[in-house]
């Protein structure tokens, strides 16, 4: 089926850190929602991945299993293990993502991972402390938005 072929290119480019590859998985109109950056539309989804995947120092590993696709929906599993912030915690990811197509393209991608589970590893005790409130999931969003916004602006100069 095309669309378990779309999924399998886009975790395949991700798994290479291919953020272009990814890119052309996803319709120009395509939405993406996650705890961490809340909703992102059109381009600022391919420029999420850009970004995440132009940190070297994270050593981003992913591992994706799971893909099954139909006409209009889809899912998979990854896994994504790398190094945080600037004390370099290590993350392990656990992702569960559901997705939507159009025009044999995804036109909509929504992951869901623990959150607190990913602020005890990314933020040490204020994760633990914190990561489970409104609050901090406010402030992760705003920090990740900032981060997605300068890089945007570094790449359209």
């Amino acid at each position: 089926m095309k669309n378990q072929a779309i999924l399998e290119q886009f975790y395949s480019s991700f798994q290479k850190g291919d953020a272009e590859g990814m890119s052309a998985c996803y319709h120009d109109s395509v939405t993406f929602t996650d705890p961490a950056f809340g909703r992102l539309a059109g381009k600022e989804v391919g420029a999420m991945w850009s970004m995440l995947l132009s940190r070297k120092e994270s050593k981003l590993q992913i591992e994706y299993s799971g893909i099954s696709a139909t006409e209009k929906s889809g899912e998979a599993h990854w896994i994504a293990t790398y190094n945080y912030g600037p004390q370099k915690r290590p993350v392990v990811n656990n992702v569960r993502s559901k997705f939507k197509f159009r025009d044999g393209k995804i036109i909509e991608q929504d992951d869901d991972f623990d959150l607190w589970t990913w602020s005890r590893q990314a933020l040490g005790p204020v994760g633990f402390l914190l990561g489970w409130t409104p609050f901090l999931r406010k402030q992760i969003q705003s920090m990740a938005r900032k981060a997605l916004s300068e890089h945007m602006n570094i790449q359209s100069s």
